[in-house]
Order: structure tokens, then C-alpha cells, then sequence
């Protein structure tokens, strides 16, 4: 059971425990030294979340936009990459 316990956490569980608090303690600096708290990381999100679904999905619609766009230029690089590469 413990060597299950282990190679889950990647380490014995002391070890996990301490890394762990040295990662928070860092994490809870820089997020001070900005002013950030947990509850506006949250709220920001939700908020991220609600604007998007206001806007109707249309920054998503973007990617397909991009897609295509990139597409017209890397397909027949592709094509010819491969052309020339073949005949070797």
C-alpha cells in the first residue's frame, strides 16, 4: 500500500509534503508581491466565463478563421516537403 502511496505522489509522502509547502509558500509570495487573492482569481475566471458565453462563442469562431488562413500557406509547404523528400 505505501509503495502504491508513493508512486502516486512521485516521492515518499514527507518529502511531498514539504516540497508542497516550499511550492506554496513561493506561489502565495509572488501572488502577494501582485495583490492577487484566491477569491479574484475565482471571481476573474467566472467573469472570464460569463463574457465569454455573452459574447456568443465569437472569439472562438476566430480559431476557425485562423485555421484556414494558415492552412492556404502550410498544406502545399507540406505537399512539396514531402515531393522532394520522396524522391530521395
Amino acid at each position: 500500500m505505501s509503495d502504491q502511496v508513493n508512486r502516486f505522489l512521485g516521492d515518499s509522502i514527507g518529502r511531498t509534503i514539504i516540497k508542497l509547502l516550499v511550492v506554496s509558500l513561493i506561489v502565495g509570495f509572488v501572488m502577494a508581491i501582485f495583490g492577487l487573492t484566491p477569491w479574484e482569481l475565482i471571481y476573474n475566471f467566472r467573469d472570464f466565463v460569463i463574457h465569454l458565453w455573452r459574447q456568443g462563442f465569437s472569439a472562438l469562431g476566430r480559431v476557425g478563421d485562423y485555421l484556414i488562413l494558415g492552412a492556404t500557406i502550410v498544406i502545399p509547404i507540406f505537399i512539396i516537403i514531402r515531393l522532394f523528400s520522396y524522391r530521395k
